[in-house]
């Protein structure tokens, strides 16, 4: 299970320092070419199939894990390993699935700025949120999947794991062209989420790794989306403010949404 799980997290991390890099070149070719800012256009919104690979690939597993044979055992045995040991059930992946969107608020209000402002990253990380949601609850109810300990028929996928990787997603999308090491910080919080969610015998390996795949997919839909919702919600009056906040409360996600006029 250590290596499976490590596995998973060398492929994000991997792909995500080749993301960077890419970023990085993009910056550097804008710092030493005279070229408007307009030509080039602003790369954190714009869509890019290149960040579909890796979601693509663990939803894609995720999904065989249901029916294929092979698979299937993995998961079983996965689990097996872990009941031998009888590890103490803890609830703390109840709230590490949200540590690393909380860690952007509070780097932000301790001065460590990320990409956007408190407006807009509570927008795209509300949005995120919202979309993690759609995918993944609606998905339980369909696939009917038996949970590890009987509990009920809600297992695939991991909406914990995917509410840790959108979290560590969205952390990543504010910090990685400023402190590479930081925005790969949240990935440690979302990793102990989906491990320990194995631990308490709610899910098998297959839900955690497509619920980290709809995570980071939901995330990168939020950068996405965030231009065309922000066209929305704006306003031609200069003192208009609006303010988007996710909320968590008894076990449900929501946005909260104020206006002024």
């Amino acid at each position: 299970m250590k290596i499976l799980l490590s596995g998973l997290l060398l492929v994000i991390l991997s792909f995500q320092k080749i993301s960077a890099q890419d970023s990085l070149t993009i910056n550097k070719i804008q710092d030493t070419t005279i070229i408007s800012k307009s030509n080039i256009g602003d790369k954190t919104h714009q869509f890019s199939y290149k960040k579909l690979i890796i979601p693509a690939v663990f939803i894609s597993y995720g999904i065989t894990s249901l029916t294929v044979p092979g698979l299937k055992n993995l998961n079983s045995s996965t689990q097996f390993e872990i009941s031998e040991h009888k590890p103490d059930h803890i609830r703390l992946d109840n709230y590490t699935q949200f540590a690393p969107g909380v860690l952007v608020y509070g780097l932000n209000a301790f001065g460590v700025e990320g990409k956007h402002n408190l407006r807009d990253r509570s927008m795209i990380y509300g949005t995120s949120l919202l979309i993690t949601s759609a995918f993944t609850l609606p998905l339980k109810h369909l696939v009917k999947e038996e949970r590890p300990d009987g509990s009920n028929n809600l297992s695939f996928p991991s909406g914990h794991t995917a509410m840790a990787f959108a979290s560590a997603q969205f952390m990543f999308r504010e910090y990685k062209d400023t402190n590479f090491m930081l925005g790969i910080s949240g990935y440690s919080f979302a990793v102990f989420t989906g491990v320990y969610r194995m631990l308490n015998n709610k899910h098998w390996f297959g839900d955690v790794v497509a619920g980290a795949g709809f995570g980071i997919l939901s995330t990168e839909m939020a950068y996405w989306l965030y231009p065309k919702i922000n066209q929305l919600l704006g306003s031609k009056k200069e003192k208009s403010q609006t303010m988007i906040m996710p909320f968590y409360q008894n076990r449900s996600v929501g946005i909260g949404l104020v206006k002024n006029f």
